[in-house]
Parts: structure tokens; sequence; C-alpha cells
């Protein structure tokens, strides 16, 4: 600036500012090193004092117009620009960490954008053999996404992988949490089932993606009513599985009908699609193992209501009852899914459904699929599930109440790999002296098989002959599912009621 006059004005001293900054080396994009001035992200307030001193990897000086022609950015930006070098290039950045903010509600749309991008990638079968499985979208963002124990956050209108909008919770299980969401490329509402960042949850998912792309290669128009696979990914450390939109699980519908009973006609619908479904399992030598209500989900939610009169209360109002419109379901959760020849895990099935050799450790097949489909026709026909306990040897001691003493053959397998349950040879040993009272009760308020489906008219006495094959304790003579189709049950004509 050209030198003042001896005669003009005096000047007002300008303002100081206290500016922090440091300087950093990057590579710039044609592998060039520079040498960067990085200044805060939050100026400080105006200040009056004189310069501060020098302090390591610091500065303060006093604000004047820059006379420099190195780039000026914030340390946020810097660091952002820094880790989107370092993805592209194997020199390396030297920058200041990041400076500590409050933390904020996790979004995709808030992490650093780094210069890698990855493509929607299809469903390929080759990819888990090969271990690349499909790409991991913004993998380099900050922002957290997880709870403690490994779920996904989720946040309306998250968007996932850069194409899926989340829209609301669905529902929560060991396995992660499943969310519906809006597909931005179609419009189309889907569901996505996000597992959890841990590992044995991530191998569990690479099998359930192996199934479903072998149940949908096997049956591409979907006659055997099983979930189908639209597109996997890994979000995040998070492998998701996109599917089609259905509506609640049976249990909740059961749960918000005041567990009421399915009419009959619906529970012979009911048997008649689930059995197919397993039944195609079973012919590509796939045990689905965790058969249950939950994992019955309807296509469509709408239901109409009724009045029905209060069993038991001659006087009493009638009731409001949900009749479902539609009984076309789905089966879903192949999480637990095992091929014939492949490893079997000890334990299998949750444990109202839970085969009796599952319990008495003899090894299972697909009998024990049967099984939990016979628990579950009764859940259908009573509204709640028939073994409500958490103890094994209590377990048994309410499956002899149900069905009778075991078979001697049967038996005997039992108590050579449990005797712990077993006494005299081959007789359960209920009630141990430490059973409680309330375990004695609960054993004693179990009812017979033909009490809990009182064989009072043709339909009831084919129903409880199908149950009580289904629910043998012997695996060798329990019928199969194949056969459970062929049986007559399925030819009669069930009246629509209440």
């Amino acid at each position: 600036m050209p030198t003042p006059s001896v005669t003009s004005r005096k000047r007002k001293r300008p303002h100081q500012y206290t500016v922090n900054y440091s300087e950093v080396q990057e590579v710039d994009n044609e592998g060039r090193v520079r040498e960067v001035i990085v200044i805060e992200d939050t100026p400080p307030p105006p200040s009056t004092t004189s310069p501060a001193t020098t302090t390591t990897n610091a500065f303060s000086a006093s604000y004047q117009p820059p006379t420099y022609s190195a780039p000026i950015r914030t340390r946020a930006r810097a660091a952002a620009e820094a880790q989107a070098l370092s993805a592209s290039t194997s020199t390396a950045v030297v920058a200041p960490p990041l400076k500590k903010r409050k933390r904020e509600q996790p979004d995709d749309s808030r992490g650093i954008v780094t210069k890698k991008t990855a493509g929607l990638q299809q469903v390929d079968s080759k990819s888990w053999a090969s271990g690349s499985g499909a790409a991991t979208a913004d993998a380099s963002t900050s922002t957290p996404c997880d709870d403690k124990e490994g779920h996904y956050i989720i946040v309306p209108d998250d968007i996932i992988y850069r194409r899926y909008r989340t829209v609301r919770l669905l529902g929560q299980g060991t396995f992660g949490k499943v969310v519906e969401a809006v597909d931005t490329t179609t419009q189309a509402r889907v569901a996505i089932k996000i597992i959890r960042a841990i590992p044995k949850y991530r191998d569990a998912s690479k099998i359930e993606i192996r199934v479903l792309q072998k149940l949908k290669e096997r049956d591409p128009q979907n006659t055997h009513k099983c979930i189908h696979l639209l597109h996997w990914f890994d979000h995040r450390n998070h492998i998701c599985l996109v599917s089609e939109l259905l509506g609640m699980c049976v249990y909740d519908f059961l749960k918000e009908n005041d567990f009421a009973p399915f009419p009959r006609h619906h529970i012979q619908s009911f048997a008649k699609q689930l059995f197919g479904s397993v039944a195609f399992l079973h012919e590509l030598h796939l045990i689905h193992t965790d058969l249950k209500p939950e994992n019955i989900l309807l296509v469509h939610n709408d239901y109409r209501l009724a009045a029905v009169p209060v069993p038991g209360k001659r006087n009493a109002p009638p009731r409001t009852k949900r009749i479902l419109q539609s009984t076309d379901i789905r089966l879903i959760d192949f999480g637990s899914a095992t091929f014939e020849e492949e490893y079997h895990s000890t334990v299998v099935c949750t444990r109202h459904y839970r085969a009796p050799e599952v319990i008495l450790g003899l090894g299972w097949s697909f009998p024990c699929d049967a099984y939990s489909l016979g628990c579950i026709l009764v859940e259908f026909y009573t509204g709640v599930a028939l073994y409500q306990t958490h103890d094994n040897l209590e377990h048994l001691a309410m499956m002899e109440v149900v069905m009778g003493k075991m078979p001697e053959r049967f038996a005997r397998g039992g108590a050579r790999a449990k005797p712990e349950f077993f006494k005299d040879g081959s007789k359960l040993d209920w009630p141990k002296p430490k059973a409680s009272r309330q375990s004695k009760k609960d054993v004693r308020a179990q009812r017979a098989l033909q009490d809990v489906i009182p064989p009072t008219d043709p339909v009831n006495r084919q129903f409880l002959d199908l149950v009580r094959r289904l629910l043998a304790f012997d695996p060798a003579q329990r019928i199969t599912v194949r056969d459970a189709l062929h049986h007559p049950y399925f030819s009669l004509n069930i009246a629509d009621e209440l």
C-alpha cells in the first residue's frame, strides 16, 4: 500500500482478531504434495489484546487480508477431502484431527462424502462364494449408525445405500431390525431386513441369502409362498435383505385380536399353504428349523369386525372379533434354515415349537418341521401356544399329558442321551423333588389333545387326527409334510364361520 502523507489524518486502528490455524500437507489430484493452511471451524470473538505467543503446531496472528495463494478451508472440510484422497491414493496424508462436535442423529446424508461411490449390485449367488459380497455403501462415514448392541439405528427418511428411504420400523429381533422403506428408483414400498453388525449374525445372513436365492431360482413365480429376495447389499457393515412389503405376522394378528382363535376354514387355508411351503423346502433338502406364527406373514391385514358370543357366559354381551378378508400368507426367516447334508446345530426351533427329539439330543431332520407345524395348528385353533414352558423336563412332561406316554423305543433312546430326565430305565422322571409348585401346577393344567380339539364333528375329527400324527413323539412315526397334504382333512369343504 502507498505510504500516506504526513499531513493526512490519523486512521483508527483496526480491530485485532485472533485466528487459529495450522499447516498440513496433502496430495492433490495430480500427485503433488502441497502445503495447505487450515483455519479453525469456529472463528474466535474479536480480541482486543496483543497477539498471543506461538505454540507448537498452532499459531495466533492479527487478522490481515491474505496475500498468499494457498487455499483456505475449515478443519472439517480439510479432513473430509483428505479422507477422500486417501481412498484413491496410497500416499499418506497428514491432517489434523477432527474437532469434537455434538453427536447428531444417524443420517447418511450427514456423513462425510467421499469420492468413492458404490453402484447398485444385483443379487449374485457367486459373490458370497468368492468372499467378495456386495459393495459396501458409505463405508467411510463417521456418523454413528449403531447402538451398543450392534443394531442399526433407524431414523425416518434416512437414505440407505443411496436408494432406499426409510419410513418406519416394522419389527426387531435377535438378528436385527426390519424397516419399511421406499425404493426411490421404482417408488415401490419394500421391507428391508437390516442384520446386526456382529460377525455371527452376518455369517447367518450369508446362509439366508444363499437359501433365498435357491428358493427364488427354483420357484420364480412363488407358487410355494416363501418370501422372495429382491436385492441384498452391505451398508455400513450391516447386511441388508430387500423383499416385498407384506402385512403383519400371524402372531401379531392373534395378539391384536385378543388371542381369539381363527375360524376353522381359515385354519384349513393356512395349513394348506404352510404345508405346501415346507414340503417345497424339504424337496430341496432344506429344513426350516424355526417355524412359528411370528415367521408367517399375512399378505394383507384387511379384516372385518364380527360380533361373537362369549363362551360360558349366557347373558354376557357379545365381543367383537376380527375376521381376515384374505388368508394369503408367506413363510419368512430362513436365517436358521439348514441343508440336510450340512452341519446341524444341537438345539433348533423356538421353545414352544421344539420337537421332543431336539430336547432329548437325539438328532433332528425334516420331522422337526412337521412337529412345529402341529404346534402351530393347535395355536391357530385355540389362540394360544400349546406348550408354554421354558424348562426341558417340564416340557416333556407336558408332552406326555397331551399325547400320552412316550413309545418305549423312543424313550429308551432318550434315556441313553439324557439319563437325567429318566428313571427306572425309560420312565420320565417327573416330577423331580426340586420341581416347584407352580411347575407341577402348570403340567397338571395341560389337557390331552382330544380335549383341546374335541372330535365333535367330521371337521374336528379329521383335524385332530392330522395334528396327532404331526405331534407323534417318535420322528420315525411322524407323518411327513408331503403326506400330510394328502390327509382327508384337506379334502373337506369347511363352511364359513366365525
